[in-house]
């Protein structure tokens, strides 16, 4: 990597959605000295690694692609992985990104150099790079996370995690154990239970669930939007508008919360006849304090005869079987790992060393925070996309990450048309509005139950408390005043 601070090169790590929305925006402002740096021999972060039967997104297509490169031709009103990942990998063509990506070149560490004012990265094969800009697009959601069930190690049944999924491996007559009932396991329940012949479905709490306003887009729709450009952004700001108002289900016992858990409860009592099953599937936490989940058939996947929903805890797996609380033993061919993500981990495992070598493990130490979760004080030319505090409960994460990117190209504008050294967070801002992030969480729906939003501190690190229309206008531009600016020596 080549350049001089009149044309900073740019370190993109990750290349998935974010990544790729980073490196189209440097393109547009005329930058084109970066690199993006993929672990993986293929482009498409969480949308390559979840091929599990039946992976789709729960945000509508047309709100679900960059607003800069519209995909005009969705098949589905909510899009699958195949369809999400042909539009990443037709992105990566139509700009020529290809060229800027280096695959198979995993970041072990990084690390700042005063003296020249730049990121150097090592990869885990020991290669070095340079970079006067680094850009972290590794998402929240891409390190599984596995159960602590003692004597997993000795279970023989064929194990693997549901962003990890074993396609060799037949599941046609096989009695097969599904941990966990959150967002990806409603989704593969219902495909796996038409393929075993026996499938238990280990719940450890029931989620809300809404059914799933899907269907194929008809012939004539896919014309309009293809050929009526205004046509089509009208519809995905319909999108966008419906999808913002939920907003108002995050402060708890709002009216829209009260609404929706209504609609939830109906559905559950419409779909389950039996009433002890339908007890175990009822919720005893707010609606909204968890992800809320869309789908159509997992309902109906639970009352097939060969699914049994098992709501006793695992104590322990022997070399056969997983065994419940209850006593009650279950032999198994197969076990599924729906357990989400260590969400809360963000950069680990790789080592970011910054100014006067804070090490960045120390910094986020009781949890990860950053400024509008783009810039980190002590850690110079340093931004993430997709970073704390930025996820959300109602809208689209697309939206959140071009606001970032955004704001991350401004930085870059700004130390390259003022020749700046680096440009770095003041602590005193990060301190401040972190804070004011905190108190705005204890008031919200998501503080009343534990989830996967929550560092074992007690802090929300993963959620944005507010609109996106909110983050919109505060991310609109930096703050100088939040920034300290260095300017080259000589």
């Amino acid at each position: 990597m080549t350049g001089s601070a009149a044309t900073p090169t740019v370190a993109i790590i990750g290349s998935g959605l974010a990544g790729l929305s980073m490196a189209m925006r440097l393109q547009k402002a005329g930058i084109h000295s970066f690199t993006i740096f993929e672990k993986s021999g293929r482009v498409g972060g969480t949308w390559r690694d979840n091929t599990y039967p039946g992976a789709a997104c729960d945000v509508p297509s047309h709100l679900y692609s960059f607003s800069f490169e519209p995909k005009t031709n969705w098949s589905r009103v909510f899009p699958p992985q195949s369809e999400i990942l042909s539009y990443i990998e037709q992105c990566v063509h139509h700009r020529d990104l290809g060229r800027h990506i280096r695959f198979n070149a995993e970041i072990e560490s990084a690390r700042f150099d005063e003296a020249r004012s730049q990121w150097q990265l090592r990869t885990t094969g020991g290669d070095d790079y340079w970079a006067h800009v680094l850009v972290f697009a590794c998402g929240q959601l891409n390190r599984p996370a596995y159960p602590k069930i003692a004597g997993l190690s000795e279970l023989e049944a064929v194990q693997f995690h549901s962003a990890r999924w074993n396609h060799d491996y037949d599941l046609s007559g096989k009695t097969v154990a599904a941990i966990g009932t959150g967002a990806s396991a409603i989704q593969f329940v219902p495909v796996v239970a038409q393929q075993a012949q026996k499938l238990y479905v280990f719940q450890r709490t029931p989620p809300w669930l809404l059914p799933k306003p899907d269907r194929a887009y008809f012939p004539i729709e896919r014309f309009v939007f293809g050929h009526l450009p205004p046509v089509r952004r009208l519809y995905r700001s319909l999108i966008y508008w419906a999808l913002e108002m939920r907003v108002a289900m995050l402060t708890k016992r709002s009216w829209l919360q009260q609404y929706h858990k209504r609609r939830a409860l109906d559905y559950l009592r419409k779909s389950i006849e039996d009433p002890r099953l339908r007890h175990a599937l009822t919720p005893d936490y707010p609606i909204g304090c968890k992800r809320i989940l869309i789908s159509n058939d997992y309902y109906p996947a639970l009352c097939r005869p060969n699914v049994e929903l098992v709501t006793s805890p695992i104590e322990r797996a022997t070399k056969e079987a997983l065994v419940t609380e209850d006593g009650v033993r279950r032999n198994v061919d197969a076990v599924i790992y729906g357990t989400g993500f260590l969400s809360t981990g963000f950069l680990a495992p790789m080592k970011i060393v910054g100014r006067q070598g804070l090490d960045l493990n120390d910094a986020w130490r009781n949890g990860a925070e950053a400024y509008f979760g783009v810039a980190v004080a002590g850690f110079p030319n340093l931004f993430l996309l997709y970073g704390p505090n930025t996820n959300l409960g109602h809208n689209s994460i697309l939206f959140m990450i071009e606001c970032q990117v955004r704001y991350t190209i401004q930085c870059i504008e700004r130390l390259r048309k003022n020749r700046l050294a680096s440009l770095e967070l003041r602590a005193d801002a990060t301190g401040n509005y972190n804070r004011q992030l905190q108190d705005r969480h204890a008031q919200l729906v998501w503080s009343a139950c534990t989830n996967w939003y929550t560092h074992e501190s007690g802090k929300n690190t993963n959620n944005w408390p507010g609109s996106t229309v909110e983050y919109w206008l505060r991310t609109r531009r930096p703050d100088a005043m939040a920034f300290h600016a260095q300017s080259q020596a000589g």
